[in-house]
């Protein structure tokens, strides 16, 4: 698939995780609508209950393509993949959507039980900032 229009390939990235690991960032793009879907499969209940605030057992198709449609200024997210045998899969996505306040975004993360304690969580987390910071996004909340 075509990248969109305005995708920030400058947020690309390749790194080492604390443990070694080899992890790729990116901004999300919509065919990873699916990916996510398989992301939230992989959570344990706690996990996607701190990331949803509820109980979502599979996260419908019609959510999951609305999180995977950005317009990488007002809303951008963050995917992070690592390499599953011969697939690279989505491990954590780090995000982040307008409020109702103007100037002001909320953020959001996830990050792949098996994943967690690697560092990947705060990596994501200084990466939107950034991010946003470069679109002149400089109040956040959560």
């Amino acid at each position: 698939m075509a990248l969109p229009p305005d995708y920030p390939s400058e947020l690309e990235r390749e790194l080492t995780l604390k443990d070694g690991s080899v992890v790729r960032i990116r901004p999300i793009q919509p065919d990873d609508a699916p990916r996510l879907r398989e992301l939230r499969s992989r959570l344990s209940r706690q996990t996607a209950y701190q990331r949803f605030f509820s109980i979502v057992k599979r996260l419908p198709s019609d959510w999951a393509l609305v999180l995977a449609n950005v317009d990488y200024h007002q809303r951008l997210a963050l995917v992070a993949e690592a390499r599953a045998g011969t697939e690279l899969e989505l491990i954590g996505v780090g995000r982040y959507e307008p409020t109702d306040e103007k100037g002001t975004v909320e953020v959001a993360f996830v990050v792949q039980d098996s994943w967690q304690n690697r560092g990947l969580g705060t990596i994501l987390f200084n990466d939107i900032l950034r991010a946003a910071a470069e679109r002149s996004l400089r109040r956040f909340c959560a």
